[in-house]
């Protein structure tokens, strides 16, 4: 596509080919920074690309920044949870604004996270650190002492999450000091929480000019395993209380420009509770579910709103109205074995034949013996779903729990 030289040049920070297939049909300029072993693919595809490795930030990190500003590129877009800190690094010095950095460790360490919206008066639960075992042990009985619970009354569980991973990766439920001794020495440290009682959910919220310019909600029918959008009218209610909180998260972590991928919890009697935030595009496909029933590229609309050329006028017109616009709702299901040996993909055909069923990303086993799913776990590839009514769609994604995928 013809690019416009009078608009951003972006760098994508990370391999993602659905980001990169949009960047190269969009008008603006960019570069993909990757490791080297992207090399190959993008000389033979003709994409622009600069060799990075990701490792944490050190000595050499002004490297990258240096060579995207003498290239002429005006902003750093992360797309993995691993790119949001060297984004806030580069972008602190292609943007000139050193605070950016600062507010990039705030968006990548959820100890600090947590804070940081406890100081703006943001509802959280009790969390803390965890340096070992014992510190857990600790918490656990803390929590379950604060809720007044009576002895052989069952534990209010805790939730120990890795500080600086994505979403379910490193995340352990915990209800017994006996569960305690299964999580590995090398986990530590972790942010250890309370559990909310509550509808759990997420928002994809574009921002320009620090105000909303699109704001969808997610609906999880079970955590980790499905999701999607728009969300159902029963939660499409709290559109307003969901609005303000989102005012509140970019005015508490001072944030002008891109896009946040926050989860809340709203309780029975409709308060809300801030979980996390993060800067990069969510996981479960949500960027493709979103494409399925609005029409616009979310990476495209990620890359409009970074872009310190793009104008309130540009993205008024690419943003369609919420829920309104819809073309019926997305979603899909994270396929996990539910046997421990496996030989071969076998489809469901009661999922093939229903027709909200439209594609699947599945590939054959490529080990007979399945690992033992720890914590949340990776899912093996996702089912997509797309039909007119919400309420048959989270229940059909609720179903999939039930079902053999692989035999």
């Amino acid at each position: 596509m013809q690019k416009n030289t009078q608009k951003g040049y972006i760098a994508l920070l990370g391999w993602s080919l659905n980001a990169i297939e949009a960047a190269a049909h969009f008008d603006r300029r960019y570069i993909v920074v990757a490791p080297d072993w992207a090399e190959d693919y993008c000389d033979q595809h003709d994409i622009p690309y600069v060799s990075w490795n990701f490792e944490r930030l050190n000595d050499r990190s002004l490297e990258i920044a240096t060579t995207l500003k003498d290239k002429g590129v005006d902003v750093a877009v992360p797309l993995f949870e691993e790119t949001v800190e060297w984004a806030g690094a580069i972008n602190s010095v292609l943007l000139d604004n050193p605070r950016l950095y600062g507010q990039s460790l705030l968006l990548r360490d959820k100890a600090l996270m947590k804070r940081r919206a406890q100081l703006g008066g943001i509802r959280v639960g009790i969390f803390e650190e965890a340096h070992d075992k014992d510190d857990v042990v600790r918490f656990l009985k803390r929590v379950n002492q604060t809720l007044l619970k009576l002895d052989g009354d069952p534990n209010d569980p805790i939730h120990l999450k890795a500080f600086d991973k994505a979403g379910c990766l490193g995340h352990r439920v915990i209800r017994t000091p006996d569960e305690v001794d299964t999580i590995p020495d090398e986990e530590f440290p972790v942010l250890m929480e309370s559990h909310l009682d509550g509808w759990e959910f997420a928002v994809e919220a574009w921002i320009h000019n620090g105000k909303i310019a699109f704001l969808n909600i997610s609906e999880y029918v079970t955590l980790g395993y499905s999701v999607f959008v728009p969300a159902s009218p029963e939660l499409e209610k709290y559109r307003a209380q969901i609005t303000a909180q989102i005012e509140k998260l970019i005015k508490t972590f001072d944030i002008s420009f891109g896009l946040i991928h926050p989860e809340y919890f709203v309780t029975s009697d409709g308060e809300m509770y801030f979980g996390e935030v993060a800067y990069r595009p969510p996981g479960f496909k949500v960027f493709e579910l979103l494409e399925r029933v609005y029409g616009f590229n979310a990476y495209q609309a990620t890359m409009l709103v970074f872009d310190p050329h793009t104008t309130p006028d540009e993205v008024a017109a690419f943003f369609p109205r919420e829920v309104v616009d819809a073309d019926g709702f997305a979603g899909c299901f994270g396929v996990y074995p539910r046997r421990r040996v496996v030989s071969r993909l076998a489809l469901p055909e009661e999922v093939e034949d229903h027709p909200y069923f439209e594609s699947h990303e599945l590939t054959s086993p490529m080990e007979e013996t399945v690992t033992k799913r720890t914590a949340f776990g990776t899912h093996w590839g996702l089912v997509y779903f797309k039909g007119d009514d919400a309420h048959t769609l989270r229940d059909l994604l609720k179903h999939q729990e039930t079902l053999d995928f692989y035999v």
